[in-house]
């Protein structure tokens, strides 16, 4: 393990060899503290919780946010197949293993609540409770998709990325406007400055990086998830946090997801939009550490 710091990261940065890849990773917080994992989703990277960290290790919790692979400057393994779910889930497997821990807290938002809702169904054995912002159970959201024309017009991007290079060129070629388009025009005003908006060009334009955050969609097609052997039903505890302005998913699939659950909390945010932890950091917070609570009372 080698930790340092640079200019654009506050907090102390580590590379953690796991399941074949190094991931940098940020840790803050009592070494004694309940461990926290936050997964960032697309198209972010550890800074898409700057406001979570500083929160919840003043709390005493051990806050653990990595780069997942193929973002900023974690490895970028060159395969499609590298990026299926259950070689993300052993990713935050290993993750835990590196750093000493049997069970953790599972925060994830956007791809990185897709990696948690499959670590949370394939080993519930690791997780203490599960924090899940804006992505539905993995089981619903192909059943949804199938029966609702509404989110499958919503998920057109997902089938534009499976074209090769093309993406990436246009992406390129226009100066990373699409991203800093979506970012802006699908969240609140002011959830994302200019200076954040940096932050994530700068991220994306590490060598490799957006051909890697594409395949994680790549490799859901061209390599699904395979069957679950412990069935649909999340045995974790879990609290659902959803924000009803979501530009790419349906607040439907919520209620659906939390019925797979037999410990599951919902809470809607009906002037929040997809980027719920950055529009409403406190009561994301809260509801973090209530979880993290919950699991030291029981």
């Amino acid at each position: 393990m080698m930790t340092t710091t640079n200019h654009t990261c506050p907090y102390a940065c580590t590379f953690l060899t796991t399941n074949g890849v190094r991931l940098h990773t940020i840790i803050a917080g009592p070494e004694n503290g309940a461990p926290v994992v936050l997964l960032h989703g697309f198209p972010e990277f550890w800074y898409g919780w700057r406001h979570q960290i500083p929160v919840l290790a003043a709390h005493g919790c051990r806050v653990i946010v990595p780069d997942q692979r193929g973002y900023n400057l974690s490895d970028k393994p060159p395969r499609v197949a590298d990026y299926n779910m259950d070689a993300l889930s052993d990713d935050m497997l290993g993750l835990l293993d590196a750093l000493g821990y049997e069970r953790a807290t599972l925060v994830g938002h956007d791809w990185g609540a897709a990696v948690a809702w499959w670590t949370a169904l394939r080993t519930p054995e690791r997780l203490h409770a599960l924090v899940i912002l804006n992505v539905p159970h993995p089981g619903v959201m192909r059943r949804y998709a199938r029966r609702h024309l509404s989110q499958l017009r919503k998920s057109w991007y997902m089938f534009f990325f499976q074209i090769p290079r093309l993406p990436e060129w246009l992406i390129r070629m226009r100066g990373f406007a699409a991203g800093r388009r979506a970012l802006l025009t699908t969240s609140r005003p002011g959830a994302f400055s200019q200076e954040d908006i940096a932050r994530y060009v700068e991220a994306w334009q590490q060598p490799g990086a957006l051909t890697a955050m594409i395949n994680w969609y790549r490799a859901l097609f061209r390599h699904p998830p395979q069957r679950l052997p412990h069935g649909p039903r999340v045995r974790v505890p879990t609290h659902i946090l959803w924000g009803k302005r979501d530009a790419f998913l349906e607040h439907e699939m919520a209620s659906l997801s939390r019925d797979l659950c037999d410990q599951g909390r919902l809470t809607f945010f009906d002037d929040a939009t997809h980027w719920l932890q950055h529009e409403e950091p406190d009561a994301v917070n809260e509801a973090i550490l209530d979880m993290v609570q919950a699991h030291k009372e029981a």
